[in-house]
């Protein structure tokens, strides 16, 4: 029987990943204009009909909100600080349509 090897996430590294995908993933911006903007009526769910430009990333605060945590927790987990509970992990990776281990670092 072969010895499988546990397998241990660096969250410092997980978190910067998932900064970079605050900063750069147009998916996960999407996600969050049309929840934040979908609540007050300003958006028709089609995005490459939409009057408001998105900007280069979306701040923490926005973030938060679609996550329904602090600013704090956010800054927390792309800092590796805390740890990402499994269902915002998944959350992550179904908004960005990146696969889990497209986001979260192994240590070797």
């Amino acid at each position: 029987m072969k010895v499988i090897q546990r397998k241990f996430i660096d969250w410092k590294k997980t978190g910067r990943n998932l900064q970079l995908l605050r900063e750069d993933n147009i998916e996960l911006r999407r996600q969050v204009c049309g929840a934040l903007k979908h609540d007050k009526g300003d958006c028709s769910g089609e995005c490459a009909e939409c009057r408001y430009e998105m900007d280069n990333h979306i701040s923490r605060k926005e973030l938060a909100d679609v996550f329904g945590v602090s600013e704090s927790v956010i800054f927390n987990w792309e800092n590796g600080r805390t740890v990402v509970d499994y269902e915002n992990l998944l959350f992550y990776s179904q908004i960005t349509k990146i696969p889990l281990d497209g986001i979260v670092v192994f240590i070797k």
